[in-house]
Formats: structure tokens, C-alpha cells, sequence
């Protein structure tokens, strides 16, 4: 069968890439097309356009850039067409697969939602989108199931797939191989992860590395993100003596003591490695603003949501200072009861997300599902 299939962030590359993985197994002679990035381009298919080219974060950014998007939209659709897939997979970047949605549904496309949008924290409106012009929704957390059906929306939930990348990675790095291979010290790391677009880099990596000298006894060691280079990060490290590894998020924070986690994927990553976080977030202040006024959850952090308390410490906007972040560091290195229980919440929250193999599992339902049609 024909499989289009669209992600436009670095983590729906990497989820996407797990279920083409898993639609292979079912389907030998599946054929891909697809918006995405490197790690779907390795399993195989044609890569039609980068996610690169399609990320802007934040209100402002998006309304700058509405002309691009909405030639994106224009080519993605005409790209479909041309392609006549048995189905169209939407994964996750609501923003513009749910236009996409409507275009395909309209078209007679069957259409597949892997990673429903966020419509509990905002945007609820989008529920009505969702029942309309798709026929399956998946989702990624057992709170949505309940959420979606209180909407009318049966869904299907198989666990979650950042449980299956973490495990294809579990092969034993031990620290000492981990610093050697990639010319880091012998000291303890400090990871920080602040994003993986370059306006995430620019409000937050800065604040991260002003701690640095509270720290000594620590080497500060930036997961570089798939879709930069090493200019994006050059500016802020020039003079210093940090590291960059690219490739390597989930090992550099299963070899960290702790990491400052710009909130997204990497939050749910550094949970389900064991490292204690401090989510960080800050942003342009007119689209933070804007967020505070429309997002109605408590909380930002993956972690916290599903956990429905505050597990990790969210620093947001004007409450991410050198001086709060120094205040919460400390209160994480080894040997402190509030690391001890943050590390028995993560237990739990692994426990909630279930056992590995959604990706395969999400895979064979879909294949089930069209075969049916």
C-alpha cells in the first residue's frame, strides 16, 4: 500500500520512523512519501520536503512567516493528489495537518491521526476538526482516551512510542565511553537541552549556561539538536569551555547527574532515562503572553501532565533566572531527598506509559484497519 505521511518536528520524524519501521514489518511492499526528517528518510520512502523548512514556534513567528506556510500547505496538497496514497498518516503539528486533513477527507483520502493534537490544553475547538475529517485517532497518553470519548472521539491508544526509541537505544554506553568517544571530561555532566529550533536556542540556552560558574565541579555538555549545526550554537559558547554532542540526547541525558530541559519530547525523555530536570521555557513575550491567555492546563512539561502534579520544577518566562535555576540545581544533586522522590515519581510515570512496542502495535492496526476498507 501508499503511505503519505507528514511530520513537521524533530520528535514526529522520530516517531513517524518507528511506525513506517513497524508498517514495513506488517507491510513488506509499503511505499512512503512524506514531510519529515532524517530518521524517517532512513528507513526509506521519498523525503518531499524537510521539517526544517516547516517549524515556527510561538504566535508571532507563525504570523511572519504566513506566506511560506501557506505554500507549504498549497504544495503538500497538490503533492498528495498527485500521489494518490491508500492513506494519509498526520503526525502530531496540528497547526498544519489539520488543514491537511480537511484536503484529504474532502478528497476521499482514508486519514490517520498519530499523536492527536493537544486540544486539552488548547484549542478545543480543533475537537470538532478531529471528529469530522478523521477517520482513526491515536493517541500517545491514557488521559486522552477519556478526554476524546467525553467528545464523542473513540481513539486508540497502544502506549507510548518514546518508550520504544528509548529501548532501541538501551545498548550499554558505559560514562567512560560516552565522554572518550566524544572528547568530554571526566567530570560529571550537566546536560542542556534547550530545543530543537533556533528561537528555542536563543531564549533559553543563554540563561542555561549563565550558571555555569555555580556549578564547577560540573562539565555543561549542549544536546545539539538533528536540525542545526554547530554556527547556530557557536555564539553562545564562544569563550566557554561546553561541549556539543549532536545524535546523542537520549545517551548524553542517561550520563548526566541532571538536565535543563527546554519543554517538549525531551522532558518525557529525561523522565523515562532517570535524570532529574528543570523544565526551562521562555520565548518571545508577546507570544508567551498570548499562550498564558489561550493554553488552559496547569502545567507545560509532558511529566507534569500525565503525573497531574508538578513531579519536575517548570520555569517559565520571567521565573527562569540565573538565580531561581542556581536555587533548584542545588536542590537536585545527588545525595537530596527531593531528587530521591523525583526519581520514585518517574518509576510510577513509567509504569503509567505502559510496555514498548506501540510503534509496532499502532502499525498493525492501521494495516488492520485498511485492509477492512
Amino acid at each position: 500500500m501508499k503511505y503519505y505521511i507528514i511530520a513537521g518536528e524533530a520528535s514526529g520524524d522520530l516517531h513517524a520512523s518507528n511506525l513506517m519501521k513497524g508498517i514495513l514489518g506488517n507491510d513488506p511492499n509499503a511505499e512512503f512519501r512524506f514531510f519529515g526528517g532524517d530518521l524517517m528518510a532512513k528507513v526509506g520512502g521519498t523525503l518531499v520536503k524537510h521539517y526544517h523548512d516547516l517549524a515556527f514556534m510561538g504566535f508571532i513567528e507563525v504570523i511572519l512567516n504566513l506566506r511560506t506556510i501557506k505554500k507549504n500547505i498549497s504544495f503538500c496538497k497538490n503533492d498528495i493528489a498527485d500521489f494518490n496514497p491508500d492513506v494519509v498518516i498526520l503526525v502530531d503539528y496540528p497547526g498544519f495537518n489539520l488543514r491537511i486533513a480537511k484536503f484529504a477527507k474532502r478528497k476521499g483520502f482514508k486519514v490517520f491521526y498519530y499523536i492527536a493534537p493537544k486540544v486539552w490544553a488548547w484549542k478545543e475547538s480543533r475537537v470538532k476538526t478531529l471528529r469530522n475529517f478523521v477517520d482513526k485517532l491515536f493517541v500517545i497518553f491514557p488521559f486522552e482516551i477519556d478526554y476524546f470519548k467525553k467528545h464523542g472521539i473513540e481513539v486508540i491508544y497502544e502506549g507510548n512510542p518514546l518508550k520504544d526509541a528509548i529501548q532501541k537505544n538501551t545498548e550499554t554506553v558505559t560514562f567512560q565511553e560516552f565522554t572518550t568517544t566524544n572528547s568530554l571530561g571526566s567530570s560529571p555532566i550537566i546536560a542542556l537541552v534547550a530545543g530543537s529550533r533556533k528561537q528555542e536556542i536563543k531564549y533559553n540556552l543563554p540563561i542555561m549556561l549563565q550558571v555555569m560558574n555555580n556549578f564547577p565541579d560540573y562539565q555543561f555538555v549542549i544536546a545539539g539538536a538533528p536540525s542545526l549545526k554547530y554556527e547556530v550554537y557557536k555564539p553562545y559558547i564562544n569563550g566557554t569551555n561546553v561541549k556539543i554532542v549532536f545524535n546523542q540526547t537520549q545517551t548524553l541525558l542517561r550520563s548526566a547527574t541532571l538536565a535543563l530541559v527546554t519543554s517538549g519530547t525531551a522532558t518525557l525523555e529525561a523522565a523515562l532515562l532517570n535524570t532529574p530536570e528543570i523544565v526551562c521555557y521562555k520565548g518571545n513575550t508577546i507570544s508567551m503572553l498570548i499562550a498564558w491567555i489561550v493554553i488552559k492546563v496547569k502545567y507545560i512539561s509532558l511529566v507534569n501532565l500525565i503525573m497531574g502534579t508538578e513531579v519536575v520544577r517548570e520555569l517559565k518566562q520571567f521565573d527562569l533566572t540565573r538565580k531561581n535555576l542556581v536555587a533548584q540545581m542545588q536542590k537536585l544533586l545527588p545525595g537530596s531527598s527531593y531528587r530521591n522522590e523525583m526519581l520514585s515519581q518517574f518509576a510510577e510515570l513509567n509504569r503509567i506509559l505502559g510496555e514498548p512496542g506501540s510503534s509496532k502495535r499502532v502499525a498493525k492496526h492501521m494495516i488492520e484497519l485498511l485492509k477492512q476498507s
